[in-house]
């Protein structure tokens, strides 16, 4: 039984590396998905098995176990079917929080299933427990904090204040003097239940202060905590196979945080500790101009005698979930011969890869969807750029210093011929600044709400080019 499985769980940690790689690819995602989930029920299976041979486990506690795979399986199964896709970022953030918490609870009954067993054991034990719960408890109360701003339940903007500061500080460093004193062999239980308390503190005060813009980084850097606990629960069961599969979360997620800091042009420190201010808003001048707004009709008939266009979506897109009436303006410009393409900056949305997989979901080829990089040399030979609920990745004052968006690599939509903006007011992005493409004497704006602006796009185009 012992060597059926280590092999089998062998098969799940290879599952998990080979879904992990499809990952990487949109066209081969969805098999990688389930392929690493069939490898995790997989490792499921097998140690129960082991529990049952082993005898460690009564009928009583199997019923239990049983109850809660059923409980979590269709809770999983019902929560993923309904969330809409402009919600998704909320679920990630809750299976974050599900994830850490879990880790965390993981050390505890290990230390509770003997008395000062953190007195008797190694450092080699006593390291993982510790860092299991702290960072665990973080994550967990941070990733609920996160789904609220998200959700709308907290203010996405920074929440500050001098007290949570002097607080944070407190917090972090008991954190790590109770860390020195449990790698001494005493403390035992009740500190590590201090140190849980205090990174239940943390996670909550380090989560506040983040704006709303910053919110697909956080996401990013939760999921690699989340990974880092999965793996320290991993040696405190000695489970090689949690080992493996939360060191590959975690390193996925550092290497997508690094990434998504990177397409905000900010280090991951100045966005953690962003929400304590940087004086940058104090310096902003608004830009000045002169608004030109249009109607369906001029809309249309730009689209429809346009040679090549690129569309550039945003977040009020999947607020709107017009995801299919986009779809629909771009396939009958295709069909009067326009070349169309979408722009998709890193940061589009409000967590990695979100405007990729919503656009996915209403059947846009991958080869149509082109990021940053890509896209930017093409704006200068295009003549029409709809932008569709996207606010500050399209800021040309990112070029400029003194402003919240300074630096920010965005997309070079105001070097194109025309642009049309579709939004439904002048209202601001997750930055809080105005936006001076608005007022370029190249842009349109159709003030709608994206859904029923894009279906009466639709409508105009079709009156064209018929």
């Amino acid at each position: 039984m012992t060597t059926a499985s280590h092999l089998l769980y062998l098969v799940a940690a290879v599952t998990f590396v080979i879904g992990l790689h499809l990952m990487g690819s949109p066209a081969t995602a969805r098999r990688g998905n389930l392929l690493s989930a069939g490898g995790m029920a997989l490792a499921i299976l097998v140690a129960a098995a082991v529990l049952v041979d082993d005898g460690t486990i009564g009928s009583t506690a199997l019923l239990v176990l049983v109850a809660g795979l059923t409980v979590g399986s269709v809770a999983g199964l019902v929560g993923a079917k309904r969330v809409q896709m402009t919600d998704m970022p909320q679920l990630v953030s809750l299976f974050n929080a599900v994830g850490g918490g879990a880790a965390a609870l993981v050390a505890f009954v290990e230390v509770l299933r003997a008395d000062d067993v953190l007195a008797t054991v190694g450092v080699s034990h006593v390291l993982p427990t510790y860092l299991d719960v702290l960072i665990g408890a973080l994550t967990f109360s941070g990733s609920l904090v996160a789904a609220g701003k998200l959700a709308g339940k907290i203010s996405g903007n920074p929440v500050t204040s001098q007290a949570g500061r002097v607080l944070t500080v407190l917090l972090a460093g008991f954190s790590l003097v109770a860390g020195i004193v449990l790698l001494t062999g005493t403390g035992g239980t009740p500190l590590l239940l201090g140190v849980a308390v205090a990174a239940l503190g943390l996670g909550v005060l380090l989560t506040l202060p983040i704006g709303g813009a910053d919110m697909p980084v956080v996401i990013s850097l939760l999921n690699a905590c989340t990974g880092t606990a999965v793996a320290m629960a991993g040696f405190v069961l000695d489970s090689v196979v949690l080992v493996i599969a939360g060191a590959l979360v975690g390193a996925a997620g550092t290497i997508l945080t690094i990434l998504m800091a990177e397409a905000m042009n900010r280090s991951l420190l100045s966005i953690l500790l962003g929400g304590y201010g940087t004086g940058d808003v104090d310096t902003y001048v608004a830009a000045a101009g002169n608004v030109r707004e249009t109607s369906v009709d001029d809309a249309g008939l730009q689209l429809a005698y346009a040679s090549k266009v690129v569309v550039v979506p945003g977040y009020g897109l999947a607020a709107a979930q017009a995801q299919h009436e986009l779809v629909a303006l771009c396939k009958a410009l295709e069909a009067s011969g326009v070349e169309v393409t979408f722009g998709i900056h890193p940061v589009a949305g409000r967590m990695p890869g979100h405007m990729n997989v919503l656009l996915a979901e209403a059947d846009v080829p991958y080869t149509q969807l082109q990021d940053l990089e890509e896209v930017n040399p093409e704006f200068a030979r295009t003549d029409v750029v709809l932008v569709v609920g996207a606010n500050d990745v399209t800021n040309p004052a990112a070029r400029r210093p003194g402003n919240p968006v300074s630096g920010m690599p965005i997309l070079d939509v105001d070097k194109a011929r025309s642009v049309i903006v579709v939004k439904r007011s002048m209202g601001t992005g997750y930055a809080g600044i105005d936006n001076e493409l608005y007022t370029d004497p190249k842009t349109s704006m159709l003030f709608r709400d994206a859904k029923a602006g894009l279906k009466e796009l639709v409508a105009a185009v079709h009156t064209y080019v018929r």
